[in-house]
């Protein structure tokens, strides 16, 4: 991947030269019907500090009127939520924005059951593509004017993605650490799978689907957490290809606290891994796709970056190479426990450069979250108790800033359960007992690693990260 990329930037391989891109002009004779017939989606449920963000930067999309249709789905449970979004909703049909309020009556499938209600509605026949944003996405007024062309001019193209930017990357150092992650994410492999394999995965938001392309693979699906992926797979073994915009960037917010943050992990490492459990067999008898392809997306796309990633990442920092520090015989080559793993840390970090003085911090933290993520993989391909568990990852948005009158709150009221760790603290003392020993009776020095790990897993542990949002 690091080759790759290193060519895409170095010799500008950029979409537009590897598809056919010119901008959409006014036809005198068609008038505005020479521009397609745009859906917006914006799914929501419950999200009472985000839905106006989204929803007024989606009516501020600069498109034809005439041509676009909003389409807000919400599956809010809260009565007072449910009638905020309505009457925001109002308010921008009252300024001649055609924009659709849609609630079910019964949240069947999530946010995929949403997704796929919104498309059955009479007026959705005359569209021809589909963006979706979520609830704390804000995509910028020209967004349609950049992606829609890919779709229009090449009819093989089913999905234009874009590229997240995080509005609350300093917020905390939870944040930046996520900043980091993504980055690289976007920036490296999503860039790559667009370059060569024109495959990635769909990130669920900030894109642009053709809807023809939709239908063909099936719809909506809701059988894993992550629906999103599950489609752009299926598309993908039915021949479509897809676009990544690099230079396209949607506005959204990073989860903030732990809790939340913990919720997203789960259901982003459970959900590849029980869908890799349902579609392995699927893939690899496929005859539209090339095998090479078949190799990329189970190989690289699913076992290294899905599963094997998460497993070796905490089985071996964490496991492994402290109770080696316990039997004497047991030699940790260095080339394995530092050098090989510092080359690709520093790969995984250049697409933040700017938070290249917090790298240490990022490989603590990561190795924290290995735990959770490998925890939720296991879930996902063995299809135990939580495989279907979705939380909906909470947007503080100005939350606690209402809440704290604009200032940091003094005191706040702690509940153990809300803030401590358990998994964590007994993992921070499994790796002090083994630094321990290491410093007493080991030669390799390990301890200077394993001292640092454990006090992260304590940090953690007690709830000493991201932003805590006090009680009452």
């Amino acid at each position: 991947m690091g080759v790759v990329i290193a060519f895409v930037k170095l010799f500008g391989y950029k979409p537009e030269k590897r598809y056919k891109w010119e901008p959409i002009r006014d036809d005198l004779e068609l008038g505005n019907t020479a521009y397609p017939m745009v859906l917006v989606q914006i799914p929501m449920y419950n999200e009472k500090e985000v839905y106006k963000l989204s929803i007024g930067a989606a009516c501020g999309l600069s498109w034809p009127s005439d041509r676009i249709i909003i389409q807000v789905l919400d599956d809010s449970t809260d009565p007072v939520i449910k009638n905020m979004v309505k009457e925001e909703c109002q308010r921008w049909a009252s300024k001649g924005i055609n924009i659709k309020y849609e609630i079910r009556e019964k949240r069947n499938g999530y946010k995929a059951g949403a997704l796929k209600e919104g498309l059955k509605h009479s007026y959705v026949k005359a569209c021809d593509y589909v963006a979706i944003f979520d609830a704390d996405f804000q995509p910028e007024p020209n967004y349609l004017w950049r992606a829609i062309p890919f779709l229009v001019h090449n009819p093989q193209v089913a999905l234009v993605q874009a590229r997240w930017t995080f509005v609350n990357a300093d917020e905390c150092l939870m944040t930046r650490m996520q900043e980091m992650s993504l980055d690289y994410h976007f920036q490296v492999e999503q860039e790559v799978g667009s370059s060569t394999y024109a495959f990635f995965g769909f990130n669920g938001t900030a894109g642009v689907w053709r809807i023809s392309a939709i239908n063909e693979a099936g719809g909506w699906k809701e059988r894993t957490t992550v629906e999103d992926m599950d489609l752009a797979v299926r598309a993908s073994l039915k021949g479509w290809k897809f676009v990544y915009l690099g230079d396209l960037h949607v506005n959204n917010e990073l989860p903030s606290t732990f809790k939340a943050f913990r919720y997203q992990q789960h259901r982003w490492s459970c959900g590849p891994a029980n869908l890799f459990r349902k579609m392995a067999m699927e893939i690899i008898r496929n005859k539209r796709v090339s095998a090479w392809k078949k190799f990329y997306v189970i190989y690289s796309f699913f076992l290294v970056r899905k599963i094997i990633g998460h497993v070796v990442t905490f089985i071996f920092y964490c496991i492994v190479l402290p109770a080696s520090v316990l039997v004497p015989e047991v030699e940790v080559p260095k080339w394995g426990a530092v050098y090989i793993p510092c080359i690709i840390t520093l790969l995984n970090a250049v697409g933040t450069p700017r938070s290249l003085h917090l790298l240490f911090f990022w490989i603590l933290f990561e190795n924290v979250m290995s735990m959770h993520r490998t925890k939720a993989t296991l879930i996902g391909l063995l299809e135990a108790g939580r495989v279907n568990e979705w939380v909906v990852t909470e947007k503080l948005g100005d939350a606690l800033k209402t809440k704290s009158g604009g200032k940091t709150p003094k005191k706040s009221r702690i509940r153990i359960g809300e803030r401590f760790n358990f998994l964590e603290l007994g993992m921070a003392a499994y790796l002090f007992f083994c630094g321990w020993y290491d410093l007493a009776y080991g030669k390799n020095r390990f301890f200077l690693y394993l001292f640092v790990q454990s006090v992260a897993f304590f940090v953690v542990g007690v709830g000493y990260v991201g932003t805590f949002v006090p009680s009452s």
